[in-house]
Formats: structure tokens, sequence, C-alpha cells
């Protein structure tokens, strides 16, 4: 409020600063949008509220004073200034891109492949958002979202989508230990507890095979990492989904335990916000998502 009582007009100042720049109050007013006649009113007030004139009329041209010069000295530096901040502040929001997640889609698919997108694009921070819950493109927080689920959706564009397919896996150790054949009520199952009704359960998948045995988990996790890992460690066997575990399977780490799979029901989307701000980090965080996606 300072500031508000001591200075004078901004759209004064504004217009001084143009005039004295282009030399003229017709091109002054021609960059503003405006009439002369507005700026030579703005001019007159600024005038008359520092009590002195800030140029001198002559026939066809003007002349700034020497109170109007040391003015406009300081309002080009002014300006100067903050048009270097604003510069500032629109380049460190495009330099940086924020990718919303599930945990173990953040962990085992995109976290392995940050590294390319780093290497194509250094001067960009990535920041990750790893939730189970379901991510709020409405909040602003979150540039580009990867949701598993059946498009469209509510609160967001969805940019590419993928198919998974889901099979039975577990360690070579526990592939030589258990008795060869179908799976049957002597294996050790391991499953993760998810709300989500498209999260895929050994229920459901019993039921695809027309298994005739019930089935009664020897672990559950809240997280699929969780599961993953004890699968790994040669705790049982455990539902993999194809896009989150070929890496295990690439390394060796998990094999599948038979021929068997499904086609999950749902996608994994990219999905942008509805309202989602274009910005060099964002377009480039997509492009390269949508390409490793369909790797």
């Amino acid at each position: 409020m300072q500031f508000r009582k001591r200075l004078p007009s901004l759209t004064a100042l504004l217009m001084l600063e143009a005039v004295l720049r282009r030399k003229s109050f017709t091109a002054a007013a021609t960059e503003l949008g405006v009439t002369q006649a507005a700026v030579s009113r703005q001019i007159a007030l600024l005038e008359e509220e520092l009590g002195q004139p800030m140029f001198v009329r002559k026939h066809r041209a003007i002349e700034p004073t020497p109170a109007c010069r040391i003015l406009g000295a300081s309002l080009a530096q002014s300006l100067s200034n903050i048009a270097e901040t604003v510069d500032a502040i629109k380049t460190s929001g495009q330099d940086v891109v924020t990718i919303g997640a599930t945990i173990a889609f953040s962990s085992f698919w995109l976290l392995p492949r940050l590294a390319d997108f780093r290497s194509q694009n250094p001067g960009i921070q990535v920041r990750v958002v790893s939730q189970d819950e379901k991510i709020d493109l409405d909040s602003g927080e979150i540039n580009i979202a990867i949701r598993y689920g059946i498009p469209p959706f509510n609160d967001g564009t969805v940019i590419a989508s993928k198919d998974d397919f889901i099979t039975p896996v577990c360690s070579p150790d526990y592939l030589k230990r258990r008795q060869s054949g179908p799976l049957s009520s002597t294996d050790e199952y391991i499953e993760t507890h998810s709300s989500d009704p498209l999260w895929f359960s050994w229920a459901q998948w019993l039921d695809q095979i027309g298994a005739s045995f019930d089935l009664k988990p020897s672990l559950r996790f809240s997280h699929y990492t969780e599961t993953i890992f004890a699968a790994c460690n040669g705790q049982g066997v455990a539902l993999g989904w194809g896009a989150l575990v070929q890496a295990f399977l690439d390394a060796g780490t998990l094999v599948a335990l038979n021929d068997l799979t499904y086609k999950a029901d749902g996608r994994y989307n990219i999905l942008l916000p509805l309202r989602a701000r274009r910005t060099v980090a964002n377009d480039r965080a997509v492009a390269w998502l949508t390409a490793a996606l369909h790797a």
C-alpha cells in the first residue's frame, strides 16, 4: 500500500516509457494500442502529479526535460528487471515436468527408462509423483499422468494407450521346487490387495482357466512392488502384468510359470490435464513417453 501512495499511475509511467523510447506520442500510442489523445492525457496527468513538465513541445517534435530523462532511465531499468524476472519464471516452468503414476509403474517401468529421457533432454528437470490413489489432474501439480483404466476420463485427455497381458510368474528357484504341471492348491500364491475393479485377482484368473480348487493366498500385500519382490525371492507365484514385470523376465529373476496369458481389461494411458499448459518440457516428455510405451 505504501508503494501505491508514493507512485503515480502505472499506466502513465508505461506510456511515458513508450513515448521516450519511440520519441513520439503518435508512435507510442500505436504501440500501446490506444489513441494519441489518451497518451497525451496520461502524460498531462503525470506532469500535474509530479508538478513539472516531462516534455518540451516543439513544432512536430518533443524534447524530454532533465527530470523526464532521470525518470525514464529508472523506468527502463525497472521494467527490464521485471521482464527478465518474468522470463526466468517462464523458462523455469518450461524446464520442469512432473509425471504421475502408480508406485509399481514408476518403480518397474518409468524409473529404469528415465535415464534415456534425461540423456536426450539434459536441461529438463523431472519430478515423479508415485501413488496408488487416483492422481488429481485438476490440482495443476501434475503435467502428465500414466493411468491404468478404460478411457475416456472426465479429468484428462488421452494422448496414447497400450494394452497389457497377465501371466503367472515366479522365480526360477520356485519353478524348480514345485511339482510340474498346471497350477494347483499346493502352489504358494502371492496377491496384491487393490480396490481398483480393473485389478486382476487370482480368483479371476482361476475362473478364467476353469480351475476347480479354492485358492487362499499365502501372502497378500498392499503394493504390487512388494508382491513382485516376494515372487523374485522364491516365495510363490504372482500374477505378472507384462509391462511391469518384463524387465524381471528379461533379467531372469522371474520366469513365466506356463504359457497361459490373459488380456487385461484396461490399458495404460498417457493422460494430460484438461487445462494442460504447453511447455517445451511437457511436449518432449509426452513424445518420449508415447514412443517408450509403444517400443
